[in-house]
């Protein structure tokens, strides 16, 4: 074997060992990677797009799931509590659209068992979208744009309520948020990271932060007590998991959010209290964990937790296909 050979051999053997080394660091830690969207359907993603951005599921004909879950903001509104029909205040913050695969089910409490049930709910809801399943179906299967591409993704022109909330649960799929610095650094890019967002890490974990907060999506995974050491004063009127179960030990369990993106998706909590990460750190330590960061803890654990936001959906604006005569005309103003 020649010199150059065993030299060739070794950089390989070493670059194969660095790179089993990172992938084994970072199965080690709590947070794993997430990985990038692979769609099965395209046609169906397409479609799903469209109906996600179609403010005509709305009875005013101006609010779609992109009025709360928008994406050119971490796929939330930025609000306390999002607006829905006729200014109506909603009763809660409205969570992240962004990596929502992940999670256990779909709403703070969980009533949804996935993207799909969930899909269906505000377009019904006359605190929200204020349509019906029936009026919504109409609408779109008068519109010959619409019913020509529900033919070609499902091989039938007939529109029905379980296609549309197929369609729109298979864009969401691919809302994920990969490569954000802190995955990079998992991976083995140890520059990606500053000292002081290491450590912020760091204390993220010795606290016991990721007892709830873990796995890909850093939350999402399971229901928790809203005030486990300290009772938390809500501003909302939910109820928590309570409502779904009817089990009075569920009272206050909401579904622990994902951290991921989370510098977008201010402000924070069911009731949108935390107007800051700042506030928010301070909060949950203090009822979760029975802890008071100090204000550089506090500031470092921030640093950390801006490392949670990766590459942003990037995609073409769809075009939506016009309404014609027949198409039942929205209610902007009125009951």
């Amino acid at each position: 074997m020649s010199m150059r050979v065993v030299v060739s051999f070794i950089a390989l053997l070493a670059g194969t060992v660095g790179v089993v080394s990172a992938a084994q660091a970072a199965g080690d830690e709590p947070i794993q990677p997430i990985k990038a969207a692979a769609p099965q359907d395209p046609a169906l993603v397409e479609l799903g797009k469209k109906l996600y951005f179609d403010t005509r599921l709305s009875k005013s004909g101006f609010i779609s799931c992109n009025s709360c879950h928008n994406l050119s903001m971490g796929g939330t509104d930025n609000l306390k509590t999002s607006i829905g029909h006729n200014w109506q205040k909603g009763p809660i913050n409205a969570p992240t659209v962004l990596n929502s695969s992940m999670n256990v089910a779909q709403f703070w409490d969980g009533r949804a068992a996935d993207l799909k049930a969930q899909a269906g709910g505000p377009i019904a809801n006359p605190g929200e979208m204020a349509s019906t399943h029936a009026l919504a179906v109409e609408v779109l299967a008068s519109i010959p744009g619409y019913v020509s591409e529900f033919n070609a993704v499902f091989g039938s022109p007939k529109v029905d309520i379980e296609k549309v909330t197929k369609a729109i649960a298979a864009f969401e799929e691919t809302l994920v948020t990969p490569n954000s610095r802190f995955d990079r650094w998992l991976n083995g890019e140890k520059t990606a990271l500053a000292a002081a967002e290491v450590e912020g890490y760091q204390l993220f974990k010795d606290s016991g932060c990721v007892a709830c907060h873990n796995g890909p999506a850093v939350g999402g995974a399971s229901f928790q007590k809203m005030g486990v050491v300290e009772a938390y004063k809500a501003t909302s009127p939910a109820e928590g998991r309570v409502a779904v179960t009817k089990d009075e030990a569920d009272r206050f369990n909401f579904k622990v959010p994902t951290l991921r993106n989370v510098e977008l998706t201010y402000p924070y909590f069911h009731d949108g209290e935390a107007a800051t990460l700042t506030q928010a750190v301070d909060t949950m330590g203090r009822i979760q964990l029975g802890k008071t960061f100090s204000a550089t803890e506090n500031a470092k654990i921030v640093a950390f937790l801006k490392t949670l936001t990766g590459d942003q959906p990037r995609f073409t604006m769809p075009i939506l296909p016009p309404s014609t005569d027949a198409t039942p005309r929205p209610v902007p103003f009125g009951s």
